[in-house]
């Protein structure tokens, strides 16, 4: 289980050489690089040289798993830094393998011409999984209803919503964005799975392949990690070994801060850990 200041540790990028980096990992159970971490990481390496702005949008490719036990190399292709908008290439390597290419897309602040947001589907608060959250180190989690996505003879919709946050983390903009980033890998793939009996998350990695195979998540507002914030999402889709689903996160207050889409893999285990 990470503290926060593993978590800092692997979202600080070692430089090895002009727009190139090294990175460590967090200790994973699987043996197999949590796609969470190698969000975070796209978003901390395409922020570099791209002073004043904030990312935007993040859309990454999954090629291949990563093992935990060796670091990672990234490198950064800035293709255009304007006044208002940036945008960057960010692959990520370990040893001759491609592990993960994203596209980042950064941007100023900008005053609103116009303005609206929806609202939480959810009338919970964080107060509501006070005496079941589960830490994984300074990653809190508290699951709306308790419901225990690993058990897979517990059904329900393909619907989850959950409570997050980074216990001691600092007050900075691009740690936030790296860190809400995090969450958003966990938790949609079992989401897919409620509805179907004897299917669940405890099979992931023994019985069941699966991983994202790529992710889309665009920020709308700044949603500070240290603070409880909401993830509600929905797998609208399953079927031929995938699945597909939408998140939307809301800041405490309320107020919609970012969305996020994953398409993932779901299918019968064949070959070694992390092969797709």
């Amino acid at each position: 289980m990470a503290t926060i200041d593993a978590f800092l540790e692997a979202l600080t990028l070692e430089p090895v050489g002009e727009d190139r980096y090294r990175a460590i990992n967090l200790p994973s159970v699987h043996g197999v690089v949590f796609g969470g971490q190698l969000l975070a990481q796209s978003i901390m390496a395409g922020l570099a040289g791209q002073e004043g702005k904030a990312v935007k949008t993040i859309h990454t490719v999954f090629a291949r798993g990563a093992s935990h036990e060796a670091p990672v190399e990234i490198a950064v292709d800035r293709m255009h830094a304007g006044r208002s908008v940036a945008s960057s290439t960010v692959t990520i390597t370990q040893g001759d393998q491609l592990v993960t290419r994203s596209l980042v897309l950064l941007s100023a602040e900008e005053e609103d011409v116009i303005r609206h947001a929806d609202g939480r589907r959810s009338s919970s608060s964080a107060d509501d999984v006070a005496d079941h959250v589960r830490g994984e180190g300074a990653w809190e989690i508290g699951i709306v209803g308790n419901v225990d996505i690993s058990d897979p003879e517990l059904l329900g919709p393909p619907e989850l919503d959950v409570w997050v946050r980074f216990a001691g983390a600092p007050d900075d903009p691009a740690t936030d964005q790296a860190l809400v980033a995090y969450s958003t890998d966990g938790f949609l793939i079992g989401t897919a799975m409620r509805p179907h009996a004897g299917v669940g998350q405890a099979q992931a990695h023994r019985t069941l392949s699966t991983g994202v195979l790529s992710h889309t998540l665009t920020y709308h507002e700044r949603c500070p990690a240290a603070q409880w914030h909401l993830l509600e999402q929905r797998a609208t889709y399953a079927g031929h070994g995938r699945s597909y689903g939408r998140g939307e996160i809301f800041r405490d207050d309320g107020q919609q801060a970012a969305a996020f889409v994953p398409d993932a893999q779901i299918r019968a285990r064949s070959g070694g850990s992390g092969k797709l």
